[in-house]
């Protein structure tokens, strides 16, 4: 007998169950990320201004509020206590009369070197002016600052911007600010088209020239943009990583993001090598920097999408979202010092149920027939004593489909978008799309976060990463491994998530 207790006790599980697999409102439309971050209408690309202070991660955005396309940009306004569930705030920046608000970062100036306050956070951004822009004058980005005084709710422009003028550099943009404690002083990683520009500050106002590196060093198809500059741990040794966006000249075509290792004293950045590296070699992650004032933890976030065709795919209140955020770290292969990337750990709070099993032998693995489909966001992980070909295929029930896996002669891991849904907005949407693997191990690990609408691979310990976005007719529910090679899986799982939207 079913007592009124017992059905009140399933009713509620009924209710908490479709909400963790379904979203209604805002954050319901088509092809909506639910683990992702994306603003409730609108468009956006570069993330911004990311500072971490007082227990809230604060993300600031490349954002136009009138359109579902590139426009006069302002930074838009997001915090998150967990990197995963984000609450959007009223717009930060706005257009002045010195141009619209580029990409930039933020800092938390603890010891009041502006003058604007103790733990004052202080905005450094390019102004880009277009009517400049139209008339053919080059000087038309330059560096100012603002400051709020309430964590980011409210904000002040400085009376003396700019506080670097351009010299006369038509692409000279996307200011990173970090503070260099052997020195005291605050570094600026400036792009300036084909290179980067170091500058030193003791107060954020005055900024002095120090050096520039990579006018012939790494990739150059096409303008270099959104830079970092930090270091990272490696056995006790530091390490110091530059990250450089370029549009185009990526590995699979468009937009990426390369990368350097190296030294750096203060004035002038060393690399270890010179030749390329990308931090993702999917067509989908792009102008990603790290957080400020995190420590030790260095906390990586892109913009999931391409110039190729980010202002044409087909969704329609808004446009575009950003990656999952990232744990970066080092890795050494032989004498080469590579950065990876894996999802942060707070992914776990979405936690909804686990599929898990051990010493997969057949050759077919349906992982929805053990799982339940798929509803939603989702994690799949594996791992193999002897990586051999395989694939892992997402479907629908009208026949689109992606296809992930690992191609044993040309030792790389894919993405094949060529079936997934719609693909004929960019006559290069459904290219085949690699990365290389880098380890040298019989065994690998692989982790795939799927959402609605993009997968992001990382292998080998977050050595090889790939992200890419798709636009099923449909939301794809099958999850399938096949192998010819007779491949063992040694342990897999797989965890439907909760939507991060309320």
């Amino acid at each position: 007998m079913i007592t009124k207790a017992k059905w009140l006790l399933l009713a509620a599980f009924v209710i908490c169950f479709q909400s963790s697999r379904s979203q209604t409102g805002a954050y319901a439309d088509k092809h909506r990320p639910q683990i992702h971050f994306s603003p409730k209408k609108g468009w956006m690309n570069d993330p911004n201004g990311m500072v971490y202070t007082n227990g809230k991660y604060h993300l600031f955005y490349q954002y136009y509020p009138d359109s579902t396309v590139w426009g006069p940009m302002h930074w838009g306004h997001a915090v998150s206590t967990d990197l995963v569930h984000w609450e959007e705030l009223p717009i930060a920046l706005y257009p002045d009369a010195l141009g619209t608000i580029f990409s930039g970062s933020a800092v938390i100036d603890k010891n009041n070197t502006a003058g604007f306050g103790e733990n004052a956070m202080v905005a450094i951004y390019t102004n880009h002016n277009h009517a400049m822009e139209k008339d053919g004058f080059d000087k038309i980005e330059n560096q100012s600052i603002a400051y709020s005084l309430d964590e980011g709710k409210t904000w002040t422009k400085y009376k003396g911007n700019p506080v670097v003028p351009n010299p006369g550099i038509r692409d000279f943009r996307d200011p990173k600010v970090s503070w260099y404690e052997p020195a005291k002083k605050w570094i600026m990683t400036l792009a300036v088209t084909d290179h980067i520009d170091f500058y030193s500050s003791s107060d954020l106002k005055n900024w002095t020239k120090e050096s520039e590196f990579g006018k012939d060093i790494g990739a150059h198809g096409g303008v270099w943009e959104c830079p970092d500059l930090f270091p990272l741990s490696y056995n006790g040794e530091e390490i110091w990583v530059l990250i450089v966006n370029i549009n185009p000249g990526g590995p699979n075509g468009g937009s990426a993001t390369q990368y350097f290792t190296g030294k750096f004293d203060g004035h002038v950045f060393t690399p270890n090598e010179t030749d390329t590296k990308w931090i993702d070699y999917g067509p989908d992650d792009y102008a990603g920097i790290t957080w400020s004032n995190t420590g030790d933890r260095k906390i990586f976030l892109g913009w999931m999408s391409n110039w190729m065709y980010a202002n044409i795919v087909p969704t329609e209140k808004w446009r575009s979202a950003n990656t999952i955020a990232r744990a970066l770290a080092l890795q050494k292969t032989g004498n080469t010092y590579l950065v990876s990337s894996l999802p942060v750990k707070e992914l776990d709070t979405l936690h909804a149920n686990t599929y898990e099993a051990k010493n997969i032998k057949a050759k077919k693995a349906d992982i929805t027939a053990k799982a339940g489909k798929l509803n939603g966001p989702a994690i799949l992980k594996l791992s193999t004593d002897e990586l051999k070909g395989f694939n892992i295929t997402l479907s629908n029930n009208v026949g689109e489909k992606l296809v992930i896996g690992y191609n044993k002669t040309a030792n790389q891991y894919f993405v094949d978008r060529s079936q997934s849904g719609k693909i004929d907005f960019h006559k290069d949407f459904g290219k085949h799309i690699m990365v290389p693997r880098f380890s040298a191990t019989k065994n690998t690990d692989i982790t795939l976060v799927i959402d609605n609408a993009s997968v992001e691979l990382f292998a080998d310990k977050g050595l090889s990463v790939l992200t890419a976005v798709f636009f099923p007719s449909s939301d794809f529910t099958d999850v399938i491994i096949t192998s010819t090679e007779g491949f063992v899986i040694k342990s897999l799982s797989f965890e439907h998530l909760n939507s991060a939207w309320k």
